[in-house]
Protein backbone atom coordinates (compact mmCIF):
# COMPACT_ATOMS: atom_id res chain seq x y z
CA UNK A 1 0.00 0.00 0.00
CA UNK A 2 2.55 2.29 -1.09
CA UNK A 3 4.71 3.31 2.16
CA UNK A 4 1.78 3.47 3.80
CA UNK A 5 1.59 -0.20 5.38
CA UNK A 6 0.55 -3.59 3.82
CA UNK A 7 -2.21 -5.61 3.29
CA UNK A 8 -3.60 -8.91 3.78
CA UNK A 9 -6.29 -9.98 1.85
CA UNK A 10 -8.44 -13.31 2.49
CA UNK A 11 -10.84 -12.59 -0.52
CA UNK A 12 -11.59 -10.48 -3.21
CA UNK A 13 -15.38 -10.20 -1.61
CA UNK A 14 -16.84 -10.32 1.45
CA UNK A 15 -18.27 -14.02 3.03
CA UNK A 16 -18.53 -15.07 6.38
CA UNK A 17 -15.33 -17.36 6.38
CA UNK A 18 -12.87 -14.85 5.07
CA UNK A 19 -14.56 -11.86 7.37
CA UNK A 20 -13.94 -14.24 9.99
CA UNK A 21 -10.51 -14.94 9.06
CA UNK A 22 -9.71 -11.07 8.92
CA UNK A 23 -10.75 -10.38 12.33
CA UNK A 24 -8.83 -13.39 13.77
CA UNK A 25 -5.99 -12.40 11.88
CA UNK A 26 -5.85 -8.71 13.25
CA UNK A 27 -6.30 -9.59 16.59
CA UNK A 28 -3.39 -12.55 15.89
CA UNK A 29 -1.40 -9.55 15.19
CA UNK A 30 -2.29 -7.06 17.62
CA UNK A 31 -0.84 -9.79 20.01
CA UNK A 32 2.42 -9.94 18.35
CA UNK A 33 3.18 -6.79 19.08
CA UNK A 34 5.61 -6.37 16.19
CA UNK A 35 7.59 -2.96 17.04
CA UNK A 36 7.45 -2.36 13.16
CA UNK A 37 3.76 -1.68 13.23
CA UNK A 38 1.81 1.11 14.36
CA UNK A 39 -1.73 0.40 13.83
CA UNK A 40 -3.78 -2.41 12.57
CA UNK A 41 -7.08 -2.53 11.16
CA UNK A 42 -9.64 -5.34 9.45
CA UNK A 43 -11.82 -4.68 6.68
CA UNK A 44 -14.79 -6.90 5.45
CA UNK A 45 -12.42 -9.46 4.28
CA UNK A 46 -8.60 -8.07 4.79
CA UNK A 47 -6.40 -6.55 7.72
CA UNK A 48 -4.20 -3.33 7.21
CA UNK A 49 -0.50 -3.14 8.96
CA UNK A 50 0.71 0.65 8.93
CA UNK A 51 3.88 0.69 8.65
CA UNK A 52 6.38 3.14 7.96
CA UNK A 53 8.01 1.99 4.92
CA UNK A 54 10.65 4.10 4.28
CA UNK A 55 12.08 3.40 7.67
CA UNK A 56 11.51 -0.30 7.50
CA UNK A 57 12.94 -2.99 5.17
CA UNK A 58 9.70 -3.74 3.09
CA UNK A 59 11.32 -7.19 2.04
CA UNK A 60 12.45 -8.19 5.17
CA UNK A 61 8.53 -7.28 7.07
CA UNK A 62 6.66 -9.05 4.00
CA UNK A 63 9.08 -12.26 4.36
CA UNK A 64 8.15 -12.25 8.46
CA UNK A 65 4.63 -11.74 7.63
CA UNK A 66 4.38 -14.55 5.56
CA UNK A 67 5.71 -16.57 7.55
CA UNK A 68 3.42 -15.68 10.40
CA UNK A 69 0.46 -15.92 7.93
CA UNK A 70 1.59 -19.57 7.07
CA UNK A 71 1.63 -21.09 9.99
CA UNK A 72 -2.24 -20.56 11.17
CA UNK A 73 -5.09 -21.20 8.89
CA UNK A 74 -6.84 -17.78 9.45
CA UNK A 75 -9.92 -19.34 7.47
CA UNK A 76 -10.16 -21.82 10.47
CA UNK A 77 -8.95 -19.64 13.20
CA UNK A 78 -11.42 -19.04 15.76
CA UNK A 79 -13.45 -15.24 16.60
CA UNK A 80 -11.38 -13.33 18.99
CA UNK A 81 -11.84 -13.54 23.06
CA UNK A 82 -13.75 -10.86 24.67
CA UNK A 83 -16.68 -10.46 22.14
CA UNK A 84 -19.87 -9.41 23.38
CA UNK A 85 -23.44 -9.12 22.31
CA UNK A 86 -25.06 -5.88 22.17
CA UNK A 87 -29.26 -5.33 22.61
CA UNK A 88 -30.21 -1.84 20.67
CA UNK A 89 -33.52 -0.65 20.90
CA UNK A 90 -34.58 0.76 17.17
CA UNK A 91 -37.86 2.29 16.17
CA UNK A 92 -38.67 0.72 12.68
CA UNK A 93 -40.52 2.32 10.04
CA UNK A 94 -42.49 5.69 10.35
CA UNK A 95 -39.99 8.74 10.23
CA UNK A 96 -37.69 6.80 11.63
CA UNK A 97 -37.45 4.50 8.83
CA UNK A 98 -39.04 5.75 5.97
CA UNK A 99 -37.50 2.97 3.48
CA UNK A 100 -39.13 0.35 5.50
CA UNK A 101 -42.32 -0.05 3.15
CA UNK A 102 -39.82 -0.05 -0.18
CA UNK A 103 -37.58 -3.08 2.02
CA UNK A 104 -40.69 -5.18 2.46
CA UNK A 105 -42.29 -4.69 -0.97
CA UNK A 106 -38.18 -5.52 -2.91
CA UNK A 107 -38.42 -8.63 -0.41
CA UNK A 108 -41.59 -9.47 -1.15
CA UNK A 109 -42.45 -9.71 2.61
CA UNK A 110 -44.67 -7.55 5.30
CA UNK A 111 -43.35 -4.70 7.25
CA UNK A 112 -43.46 -6.91 10.13
CA UNK A 113 -41.82 -9.45 8.67
CA UNK A 114 -38.98 -7.53 8.20
CA UNK A 115 -39.26 -6.44 11.39
CA UNK A 116 -39.11 -9.55 12.88
CA UNK A 117 -36.29 -11.12 11.00
CA UNK A 118 -34.25 -8.33 11.78
CA UNK A 119 -34.84 -8.20 15.31
CA UNK A 120 -34.53 -12.11 15.55
CA UNK A 121 -31.01 -11.82 13.94
CA UNK A 122 -27.43 -11.60 15.58
CA UNK A 123 -25.64 -9.62 13.50
CA UNK A 124 -21.69 -9.84 13.50
CA UNK A 125 -19.74 -6.36 13.46
CA UNK A 126 -18.06 -7.11 10.33
CA UNK A 127 -15.49 -4.37 10.33
CA UNK A 128 -15.96 -0.68 11.14
CA UNK A 129 -15.23 2.29 8.60
CA UNK A 130 -16.46 5.54 6.87
CA UNK A 131 -16.92 7.18 9.96
CA UNK A 132 -15.21 6.21 13.05
CA UNK A 133 -16.71 3.20 14.75
CA UNK A 134 -19.47 3.00 12.43
CA UNK A 135 -20.44 -0.87 12.24
CA UNK A 136 -21.41 -2.50 8.98
CA UNK A 137 -23.16 -5.78 10.29
CA UNK A 138 -24.48 -9.22 8.77
CA UNK A 139 -24.25 -11.46 6.61
CA UNK A 140 -28.00 -11.44 6.60
CA UNK A 141 -29.61 -14.26 4.74
CA UNK A 142 -29.89 -14.28 1.19
CA UNK A 143 -33.59 -12.54 0.93
CA UNK A 144 -32.06 -9.65 2.40
CA UNK A 145 -29.52 -9.26 -1.21
CA UNK A 146 -31.28 -5.59 -1.90
CA UNK A 147 -29.65 -3.98 -4.46
CA UNK A 148 -28.70 -0.16 -3.29
CA UNK A 149 -30.32 2.67 -4.44
CA UNK A 150 -30.20 4.37 -8.11
CA UNK A 151 -29.56 7.98 -6.12
CA UNK A 152 -28.82 8.96 -2.92
CA UNK A 153 -30.95 9.75 0.11
CA UNK A 154 -29.67 13.75 0.79
CA UNK A 155 -28.96 12.73 4.68
CA UNK A 156 -29.58 10.29 7.57
CA UNK A 157 -29.78 11.09 10.89
CA UNK A 158 -26.31 9.50 13.37
CA UNK A 159 -27.84 6.35 14.50
CA UNK A 160 -30.11 5.47 11.31
CA UNK A 161 -29.95 1.31 10.45
CA UNK A 162 -30.00 0.97 6.63
CA UNK A 163 -29.71 -2.08 4.67
CA UNK A 164 -28.25 -3.27 1.46
CA UNK A 165 -26.18 -6.45 0.04
CA UNK A 166 -26.96 -8.62 2.81
CA UNK A 167 -25.59 -5.87 5.54
CA UNK A 168 -26.80 -3.40 7.89
CA UNK A 169 -24.80 0.04 8.77
CA UNK A 170 -25.48 1.94 11.88
CA UNK A 171 -24.76 5.52 10.78
CA UNK A 172 -22.69 7.20 13.80
CA UNK A 173 -23.17 10.67 11.87
CA UNK A 174 -25.47 12.51 9.83
CA UNK A 175 -24.45 11.36 6.54
CA UNK A 176 -25.94 10.65 2.59
CA UNK A 177 -25.97 7.25 1.79
CA UNK A 178 -27.15 5.25 -1.16
CA UNK A 179 -28.64 2.40 1.68
CA UNK A 180 -32.36 2.33 2.30
CA UNK A 181 -33.32 3.53 6.14
CA UNK A 182 -35.66 1.05 8.20
CA UNK A 183 -35.45 2.23 11.45
CA UNK A 184 -33.40 4.77 13.97
CA UNK A 185 -31.81 4.02 17.16
CA UNK A 186 -30.43 6.40 20.09
CA UNK A 187 -26.84 4.47 19.34
CA UNK A 188 -23.71 6.74 19.85
CA UNK A 189 -21.08 4.35 17.76
CA UNK A 190 -18.24 7.27 18.57
CA UNK A 191 -18.37 9.26 21.97
CA UNK A 192 -14.63 11.08 22.19
CA UNK A 193 -15.51 11.44 25.90
CA UNK A 194 -15.96 8.13 26.74
CA UNK A 195 -13.18 5.90 27.96
CA UNK A 196 -13.74 3.43 25.10
CA UNK A 197 -15.14 6.13 22.59
CA UNK A 198 -16.48 3.18 19.71
CA UNK A 199 -18.04 0.66 21.73
CA UNK A 200 -18.18 -1.57 18.68
CA UNK A 201 -15.77 -3.75 18.30
CA UNK A 202 -15.21 -5.92 15.42
CA UNK A 203 -16.93 -9.47 15.95
CA UNK A 204 -19.21 -8.37 18.21
CA UNK A 205 -22.68 -9.41 17.84
CA UNK A 206 -25.71 -7.00 17.95
CA UNK A 207 -29.39 -7.55 17.98
CA UNK A 208 -31.72 -4.63 17.53
CA UNK A 209 -34.94 -4.52 19.83
CA UNK A 210 -37.93 -3.23 18.57
CA UNK A 211 -39.74 -0.35 20.81
CA UNK A 212 -42.66 2.43 20.07
CA UNK A 213 -40.08 5.23 21.06
CA UNK A 214 -36.42 6.32 22.03
CA UNK A 215 -36.76 7.67 25.88
CA UNK A 216 -34.38 8.28 28.75
CA UNK A 217 -33.60 4.77 29.55
CA UNK A 218 -31.03 3.44 28.83
CA UNK A 219 -30.62 2.77 24.88
CA UNK A 220 -28.27 -0.01 24.33
CA UNK A 221 -26.41 -2.90 27.13
CA UNK A 222 -24.22 -5.52 26.37
CA UNK A 223 -23.83 -8.99 27.49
Amino acid sequence: MGLSGLLVRFADRLDAQSNQAAIACRAGLEAEAWPEVDETASALASVFLRVDLARYDEDALIARLEAWLGANDWTRAGLPDGRRLWHIPAVFGGDHGPQLGEVAGMAGVSEADVIEAIATERTRVLTLGFAPGQPYLGILPELWDLPRQTGVTARVPAGALVIAVRQMVLFANPSPTGWRQIAQTAFKCFDGDAPEPMPLRPGDEVRFVPVDALGAPAWADAI
